[in-house]
């Protein structure tokens, strides 16, 4: 913990309230305490009482659940920056092995409910409905006007609700209008390459194969969702696929030894769009030392592959990318366990997929890819089951990110912790 800096995290300079806790021992009770599986700021509160270990190292102080709180939303830089600390203490270590990665999401629930979240359709139907009963409610108040009648409702506070729920629900739909705006606007280019390889096809005389790719749209799907606690997660499906949560996309990027070297969180549903961001968040310490990149098939897509295998001028980056691109049996025959020979290479007209798929075949990719599953999915485990953390505590993006980074840091310290005792006892 020594060697973390301090200088990144936010202090009272003034020197004015109470006296400041030191930097070094919060950030040690908060990683601490995620390593442990406590999370709630009042808990970690509470073990600043009973709990023997996190008495030490606070030196018998007790900060209160707000301070906690506090300190932890403001120093996003600072724990970006233990992040990297870490690293760089598991490299001194010789703790780290990043010459294949695994790249992996998961979902995590946001700090909200799916039943907080209006459609985009409904929220259309409802803005009617409450106009409809705002004009009702103006009528009503004419006419006991006019008779000079009491009224039982209470109109002005009736009005009142009804004209502010009408403006979130408008701005609900411009939200996922904008959303809708811009999803067309990424997939544009994807489009635009997928129109002119099937042109040139054309050109050589080759019929182009499936059907013709739709231009993005900007209408928004009249399901797509607004969550008014969480505006910025989504509705992403969650477990086998069977039920929906309000959830974000955490990724992380694994070494060999299964500590985390990369981390960002994303709001997409899916991983489609993900790879290339995520290699791009393994930290500058080890990022030169990467050359293989292992994901499963839902990251796979040919803009993807050539955007990490090859620089803008074309030439080679380095990284190879191996992604599953078929469907494989769990089940293995006979004749699997039987030495295969080497497939044959495919020839310059193969497309990248198919190209993928031969790469998977060879005995380099197969004993690559075996990896994946052995390294980046088991983390994912640790973090649920054994630390326990299934849902943010905060929200929006941003602090989101954030609390995602601490889980992270918090891993690496138990992960290293583990790696220095088979070291020792090795």
């Amino acid at each position: 913990m020594e060697q973390i800096p301090t200088g990144h995290f936010h202090v009272n300079d003034r020197g004015t309230g109470s006296e400041q806790y030191p930097p070094g021992m919060m950030v040690a009770l908060l990683i601490y305490c995620y390593a442990t599986g406590r999370f709630g700021s009042r808990r970690i509160e509470a073990a600043t009482h009973s709990d023997v270990a996190v008495r030490y190292l606070c030196a018998n102080h007790h900060p209160d659940h707000d301070s906690i709180c506090t300190f932890r939303v403001a120093n996003k830089v600072a724990f970006q920056a233990a992040f990297v600390s870490v690293l760089q203490l598991a490299r001194q270590l010789r703790l780290t092995q990043v010459g294949t990665v695994s790249i992996d999401g998961t979902k995590i629930q946001a700090n909200a409910s799916k039943h907080a979240a209006v459609s985009y359709q409904r929220a259309g139907e409802m803005i009617e409905q409450l106009e409809l009963e705002v004009k009702e409610l103006m009528e009503r108040s004419l006419q006991a006007e006019a008779k000079e009648a009491q009224e039982t409702l209470d109109i002005p506070s009736e009005l009142a609700r009804r004209e502010k729920r009408v403006a979130a629900l408008k701005q609900a739909r411009q939200v996922i209008e904008e959303r809708a705006k811009e999803m067309a606007a990424a997939q544009q280019e994807e489009y635009k390459a997928k129109q002119a390889k099937r042109q040139a096809q054309r050109e050589a005389g080759q019929k182009p194969r499936g059907t013709e790719p739709t231009p993005p749209s900007q209408t928004p799907d009249p399901k797509a969702q607004y969550n008014f606690t969480d505006p910025e997660s989504r509705i992403m499906k969650a477990g086998n696929g069977q039920h929906f949560e309000q959830s974000y996309n955490a990724q992380a990027a694994v070494d060999e030894q299964m500590l985390i070297v990369g981390e960002r969180v994303s709001v997409a549903p899916n991983d489609k769009e993900e790879l290339v961001p995520t290699v791009a968040a393994i930290s500058a310490v080890l990022a030169p030392e990467v050359k293989a990149v292992l994901v499963h098939s839902g990251f796979y897509s040919e803009a993807a592959l050539a955007a990490l295998e090859q620089k803008q001028e074309g030439a080679p980056t380095g990284i190879k990318v191996y992604a599953a691109v078929e469907k494989h049996s769990h089940h293995k025959t006979v004749a699997d366990l039987l030495p295969q020979p080497q497939p044959a290479a495919p020839g310059p007209e193969a497309s990248a997929k198919e190209v993928m798929a031969h790469r998977l075949k060879t005995e380099t990719g197969k004993a690559l890819y075996k990896l994946r599953k052995q390294t980046v999915e088991p983390v994912f485990g640790i973090i649920k089951e054994v630390m326990g953390f299934r849902r943010f505590l905060l929200r929006g993006r941003a602090k989101v990110g954030m609390e995602w980074t601490l889980v992270c840091v918090s891993y690496n310290f138990k992960r290293m912790f583990t790696l220095k005792n088979l070291v020792a006892t090795g």
